[in-house]
């Protein structure tokens, strides 16, 4: 009896945030670790489809980059970065949208399995992802592109249908050239066209820390001036930097919350949203009506 008296409180504290986030919009930026297990991705996808049956609008934006890797070496090619950014010739860039499409629509059969409606898209689609080259330090790095401009409308037709869209970081220029485009830069630039209420990044880290050979000093909320100064006093580097951008940029541009989550944790995103503690880090307006030092669990009250 006590384990389903216990049950049935897990419901009634997921209760509030149910009927908060009812209808609203939350981008779901999903790759690393939790991608590359078959366990942890089914749990990300049940996950996703537990919050479209429950009321959320949900939209997913993945990632691939270590499948994208894994098949250029099978070529018999180098994969070469520069400031974390995959140096992308015209074979390399056709093997990203060959692993892209297939990571997409396998995402797209998972969902459906679960019995949600599911719609698999690249950037390409509709014109939904528009970019520009994208340079890295002055250097060419082959076919990247900065995103110019999103069309949402292709994403608002699939959310009013009641579909889960699926989105893979592919563009196209203003001469239809492919480029491959940072799944990061892709969700933030997808969450502030839509105005999504929440964006999520799934990563292979449990969050942001002060100092992350220190667990004490884990941030568990920060707002977006404080996540700039992190950054500014050098705190915060390698591949969280231009991540941490994106969350800033983001809640600059009215997204309501952004959340730094260990994808490699069974069910983060449920126990982010739906639980008082949460797990992971989130950033917030600086004029959010909560105080610098707020604990946690009254920052979830109202988040």
């Amino acid at each position: 009896m006590q384990q389903v008296l216990q049950k049935a409180e897990v419901l009634i504290e997921a209760l509030p945030y149910i009927q908060r986030f009812n209808r609203k919009i939350i981008v779901v930026k999903y790759g690393g670790s939790a991608m590359s297990n078959e366990e942890l991705q089914k749990n990300v996808i049940k996950d996703v489809t537990l919050l479209k049956l429950v009321g959320f609008k949900p939209i997913i934006v993945h990632g691939g980059g270590k499948e994208i890797s894994r098949w250029v070496e099978k070529v018999g090619k180098e994969a070469k970065f520069v400031n974390g950014l995959r140096v992308t010739d015209d074979e390399t860039m056709e093997i990203a949208e060959m692993v892209l499409g297939r990571v997409n629509k396998s995402l797209v059969t998972m969902v459906q399995e679960l019995g949600v409606r599911a719609v698999g898209v690249s950037g390409k689609d509709g014109g939904l992802l528009k970019v520009e080259k994208k340079y890295a330090d002055g250097q060419d790095i082959g076919f990247v592109g900065d995103i110019r401009e999103v069309d949402a409308k292709v994403l608002y037709d699939l959310l009013d249908n009641d579909f889960l869209p699926i989105v893979a970081p592919i563009g196209l220029d203003d001469n239809y050239n492919t480029y491959n485009i940072n799944a990061d830069d892709a969700a933030c630039a997808i969450a502030k066209a839509v105005g999504a209420d929440k964006l999520v990044f799934l990563t292979d880290i449990e969050g942001l820390y002060r100092d992350i050979n220190d667990k004490s000093t884990f941030i568990s909320r920060l707002t977006a001036t404080e996540a700039d100064n992190l950054i500014d006093s050098g705190i915060i580097g390698g591949g969280m930097l231009p991540k941490l951008n994106n969350c800033t940029s983001a809640i600059r541009n009215g997204v309501s919350r952004v959340h730094i989550l260990d994808g490699r944790v069974p069910h983060c995103l449920l126990l982010e949203i739906f639980t008082k503690q949460g797990i992971g880090t989130a950033i917030i307006a600086d004029d959010d009506n909560l105080a610098t030092g707020t604990k946690r669990d009254q920052f979830c009250e109202d988040h």
